[in-house]
């Protein structure tokens, strides 16, 4: 068995975590709490970071933050986690769905215009296997019509557009320290603000509602209940977990750039002959290798595939996400803007393939040999591609 991910485990993260024990803070905003918010705030160049219980918590917080209201419309792509549309559709606002480029499966920015109304009040972006949107195009259009953006750059840990990280371009940026993240607390995440006007209250709804934040400071004698809020600060055991792992940040990423790259000299040659596709990398664009993946022709094909690898020969191959615009509840709560002429379609045929810090040189090559020999005797132009 070849998992599609294996979480990090570092010996020195359970050495902090005993440490955070000794410490007797368990409860969150201690010691390793702030080393890993300062780390990210001087690595990342941004205002402020503020270290939350997960991706999820931290997108709540800019919907809250940006005073989402019921009637109000939010841009998003319909490929992406469910998270994304939920953290906006939880506060009333209408998600408004636009299609994807096939490329990189991020949102098509020439499709972002027409989906803006007089209800719109946010755009959000999501950087898919840590590849960057096209972002300035994205920032031009949220000045022109004073829109802010939120960067979901949950799988962008590390990766930059332009020389600028993920997570720092838009007005607010939301992390995943999650168990198939890059880099892992188990359940985590991070809101990066960076507009400074959002800062205050962003430590008010992080600590409860509360102005605790300042109390600890020593700027007020006593905290109280002054907003809405709730506890989006993690336990000090998942930040003593997560440290070791960011101090130990380029390590962690040149490995898996290996990995990727490995993967991607293989099937190079498929690709040249027309059998699949391969990830496009922008101009610009520095990717973290959270994910590889390849597109096969149709889902008849993908479907076949992925009975081998995981059927017969126990490889964690898997797909990715259900269009969020064709669910139960996206039926509900949004609308997608315009045709869906790729995000459908596209979704089908994309394939995960298993990527983790420590990935074996043996268990490499065996995924690489069955799905190279798969694709040979299985991928046949005349009959899935209709030439």
């Amino acid at each position: 068995m070849i998992p599609f991910n294996k979480a990090i485990c570092l010996e020195e993260s359970l050495e902090c975590i005993k440490s955070a024990i000794e410490d007797n803070k368990l409860s969150g905003n201690g010691r390793y709490t702030k080393l890993c918010s300062e780390w990210m705030e001087k690595r990342f160049c941004t205002k402020k970071v503020l270290l939350t219980t997960s991706c999820t918590s931290a997108l709540e917080m800019t919907a809250m933050l940006l005073d989402i209201k019921p009637g109000d419309e939010v841009i998003m792509p319909s490929y992406t986690f469910v998270t994304t549309a939920n953290a906006f559709a939880r506060q009333g606002a209408k998600i408004i769905f636009v299609d994807i480029r096939p490329d990189t499966m991020n949102i098509d920015e020439r499709l972002i215009e027409q989906a803006i109304t007089d209800k719109t009040r946010a755009i959000v972006v999501v950087h898919y296997a840590g590849v960057a949107c096209e972002m300035d195009s994205i920032m031009e259009l949220a000045k022109k019509y004073n829109l802010p953006i939120v960067e979901d750059a949950a799988q962008g840990v590390m990766s930059s557009y332009k020389g600028r990280y993920l997570g720092t371009l838009g007005t607010l940026g939301c992390y995943s320290f999650h168990d198939t993240k890059n880099y892992t607390m188990g359940e985590g995440g991070a809101l990066l603000i960076n507009d400074e006007k959002y800062i205050e209250r962003a430590e008010i709804l992080w600590e409860k509602g509360t102005d605790r934040s300042k109390f600890f400071r020593g700027e007020v004698d006593k905290y109280s209940w002054v907003d809405l809020g709730s506890s989006y600060l993690p336990s000090e055991l998942n930040a003593a977990y997560l440290w070791p792992q960011l101090k130990r940040a380029d390590e962690i990423n040149e490995n898996r750039i290996k990995t990727w790259n490995t993967y991607y000299d293989a099937f190079k040659p498929l690709e040249e002959k027309g059998l699949i596709e391969l990830p496009v990398m922008p101009g610009g664009c520095v990717h973290n290798a959270h994910m590889f993946w390849i597109k096969f022709p149709n889902l008849e094909v993908r479907t076949e595939f992925l009975d081998y690898m995981r059927g017969e020969n126990k490889i964690g191959c898997v797909f990715h996400f259900v269009p969020l615009h064709s669910s139960q509840a996206g039926m509900k709560y949004g609308r997608f803007s315009g045709e869906d002429v790729h995000t459908t379609k596209e979704s089908e045929r994309l394939v995960r393939f298993p990527l983790f810090y420590g990935i074996s040189e043996e268990e490499l090559r065996e995924v690489i040999i069955l799905t190279l020999n798969w694709i040979k005797n299985n991928v046949v132009k005349e009959k899935y591609y209709n030439v």
